[in-house]
């Protein structure tokens, strides 16, 4: 067995990071899932979006137009 040096803790967003108040409205900046509602975020994996909490997947679209 190998020995692994002690494990580093991640480093959490801060909840206001999913968020953007402009004219004092609050805007999301991050989709919600839509299998779990209002409240749970889907992470931003680059080409898709994923919810960590039910494992549901959307891909992003790539406009044909830029290629």
């Amino acid at each position: 067995m190998s020995e692994e040096g002690p494990k580093q803790s991640k480093k959490e967003k801060p909840v206001s990071s999913y968020y953007k108040i402009e004219e004092g409205k609050v805007e999301r900046l991050l989709p919600t899932c839509e299998r779990c509602g209002p409240g749970y975020f889907m992470a931003d994996h680059g080409d898709r979006y994923s919810c960590g909490h039910c494992g549901f997947t959307r891909y992003k679209i790539e406009n044909p137009q830029d290629n």
